[in-house]
């Protein structure tokens, strides 16, 4: 039998002759081949330049060696796109040789040797002299100095024993490792459209090891900026603060599923772990496990019995459920079409699937996303569906820690306050390195009014998730401490990271207003109004900012706008109340309070610290008001 040696996304098959990136073969000549086999076969070893060219070429041809031997390490890089200044595979050892540096998977092949005998270069015979000749060995010396010499040496070896006391060289210790990122995994199936697989596998492999307390994963939302990256690993490890990252490959071939994982030691580059995992598609929920319970093994994670039963548990699942899922959960935007869309593949897949949890998790998401006053569904409509999903996800499966927070988030809009502290506790007890659970708990604690402890749960968030939104959920807290200049500032360090976020920029400009800058949010809102396809809670907010400005007609219009869509269809009441404050009509801001009340509407959340409510705080009519939410 043959070998196959596994390294990164590469396949050599030794019999075959053979180099292949996933699925596809490499065009690769001789020399470059013979060394790559060479390298690969005494990996992690030096060898020589010497060795080099009596293996390419042999004792009897002669050329222009280090030329040669150059062209032949520069095409093999070329193959394995590794770079000569950071190498991944093939590391030069100045003066001396190379050395492959990579991991690597060796195993028997079942396979028939399938060699093309044209597809072989015939040997070239060039009689050049060489440039810089390679130093061919000395000549043996005869036989009986041999013995003499060695006998000597054995003497002065076994008196330096004796005479000097033993010394034990202990072995370098590795720091441990505390945190770790996984990096979004390449698609290598040669099909755009399976892209969704590998960012699935992804998210859910970041799920399963984010349930480790003793480990701090880095969340979706940051590592998923290092896709198509040409950064190094340990640029990316110190940008995120990790010690190690977890990098890798998917290729889907039919109903198969092949993954390739390795593990990378930050601050060394070091590659010490690498396995390759192929099953049926239907399994690919188990496979998620295998991985994570591999990595949490080889980083040495202190894991619980619960913690590694959640890590292994799943189901099978039918490719086509778990296709359907993954296109509701990668609808691009957060727009009402786009939510709805989602919202449609979901139930797709539960209705061929009734008990498959993950569906039902993200379907809770979407309704809850759907009935905020931003997006402006019907919470009437909306809320109920989502309860009633994420309740569902949990009677699958308990130890999901998503379903908890959105349980949180739809009981706090619905002044429930016990019941959302319970589910944001019980979501952080199964989801320690969960950014979500941190970050509801944060709003949860907002809303209280506890707002010390909410900005210290939001950096916690954020330590988590350390380029996702944390830093627009943090200006969100600073200004309702009032510290608007601290938000400005935070929210715009969020924009220079995330450009798009249509969040951080909504944050902004509420700092703005009530910092006594409304003229410099309204071009803000004015760009993120068409952006959001006009959505009610943009418009309002826009409207705000122009009222605050000294702009009433504009204001006024704004509000009529909302006022004709609601005569067609819903919009939100919260939409009209914060208008109405800044143009100082403070009967008509309180009409559509009581509305927003019969809506249960998500701004009443914050009656207790909003800065907007200030200039009506001491009215009885907000004091009642207050008092009938439960946060009096």
């Amino acid at each position: 039998m043959g070998r196959q040696f596994q390294f990164g996304e590469f396949t050599l098959d030794e019999l075959r002759y053979k180099l292949l990136r996933g699925d596809r073969p490499l065009r690769l000549q001789k020399q470059p081949m013979d060394l790559l086999i060479l390298l690969v076969e005494r990996r992690g070893e030096l060898v020589s330049r010497y060795e080099i060219a009596q293996h390419l070429w042999g004792k009897d041809v002669f050329v222009d060696v280090d030329h040669s031997i150059n062209t032949a390490v520069r095409k093999l890089r070329q193959a394995l796109r590794d770079d000569p200044e950071k190498p991944r595979y093939v590391e030069t050892v100045l003066g001396k040789g190379y050395r492959f540096a990579a991991p690597v998977i060796c195993r028997n092949s079942d396979a028939t040797p399938q060699v093309e005998v044209g597809s072989l270069p015939s040997p070239v015979q060039v009689h050049l002299e060489p440039a810089t000749p390679i130093k061919e060995p000395r000549q043996v010396p005869d036989r009986g100095w041999i013995v003499i010499g060695a006998t000597a040496f054995l003497v002065l070896i076994a008196a330096a024993v004796a005479l000097y006391p033993r010394r034990v060289v202990k072995p370098a210790v590795q720091p441990p490792i505390k945190s770790l990122a996984v990096l979004p995994l390449k698609n290598l199936s040669g099909d755009p459209a399976q892209e969704y697989l590998a960012d699935g596998m992804t998210e859910a492999l970041i799920g399963r090891l984010a349930s480790i307390r003793d480990l701090r994963v880095i969340s979706r939302t940051s590592v998923m900026r290092y896709k198509e990256t040409k950064l190094s690993v340990p640029e990316i490890a110190k940008t995120l603060g990790v010690d190690a990252i977890v990098e890798g490959s998917v290729i889907r071939d039919g109903n198969r599923v092949r993954v390739h994982a390795q593990l990378i030691r930050a601050a060394s580059d070091e590659h010490f772990w690498a396995q390759e995992y192929d099953r049926e598609l239907q399994n690919v929920l188990v496979l998620q496990g295998e991985i994570a319970q591999s990595i949490a093994n080889k980083v040495q994670a202190s894991v619980t019995g619960q913690e590694r039963a959640k890590l292994v548990a799943a189901r099978a699942v039918a490719p086509e459920v778990y296709e359907i899922y993954l296109k509701g959960v990668y609808v691009p935007g957060n727009s009402k079409a786009a939510i709805e869309k989602s919202i449609a593949y979901f139930q797709e897949a539960i209705q061929k699937d009734p008990t498959f949890a993950p569906a039902y998790v993200d379907l809770a998401g979407a309704y809850y996303g759907l009935g905020t006053t931003i997006v402006g569904g019907s919470p009437a409509e909306t809320r109920p569906k989502a309860i009633t999903a994420a309740q569902k996800a949990l009677e699958l499966d308990p130890s999901l820690v998503i379903p908890h927070v959105l349980l949180g988030y739809l009981y706090q809009a619905r002044w429930q306050w016990k019941d959302a502290e319970n589910e944001f506790k019980r979501a952080l007890e199964l989801g320690p390195n969960d950014a979500v659970a941190h970050h509801g708990y944060a709003r949860w604690l907002l809303s209280r009014g506890r707002i010390d402890e909410a900005l210290a749960w939001q950096q916690r968030a954020r330590e988590l998730d350390p380029l996702g939104n944390g830093g627009g959920e943090v200006a969100w807290i600073l200004f309702h401490a009032r510290r608007y200049d601290e938000a400005i500032r935070e929210a715009r360090m969020e924009l220079q990271v995330n450009p798009d976020s249509g969040w951080a920029q909504w944050v902004l400009s509420f700092a703005l207003i009530c910092n006594g800058q409304p003229d410099e949010a309204i071009p803000i809102m004015e760009e993120l109004v068409p952006h959001g396809e006009r959505q009610p809670g943009d418009v309002a907010l826009l409207a705000t900012a122009h009222a605050r400005a000294g702009n009433r007609t504009e204001a006024l219009r704004l509000i009529e706008e909302l006022n004709q869509r609601r005569r067609k269809g819903y919009v939100p009441a919260g939409a009209f109340v914060n208008t109405y404050l800044g143009l100082e009509e403070y009967d008509q801001a309180f009409l559509w309070f009581e509305e927003a009340y019969r809506e249960q509407s998500q701004i009443l959340q914050y009656l207790k610290v909003h800065p907007l409510f200030d200039a009506v705080r001491n009215d009885p009519r907000f004091i009642d008001l207050q008092r009938r939410v439960g946060l009096d």
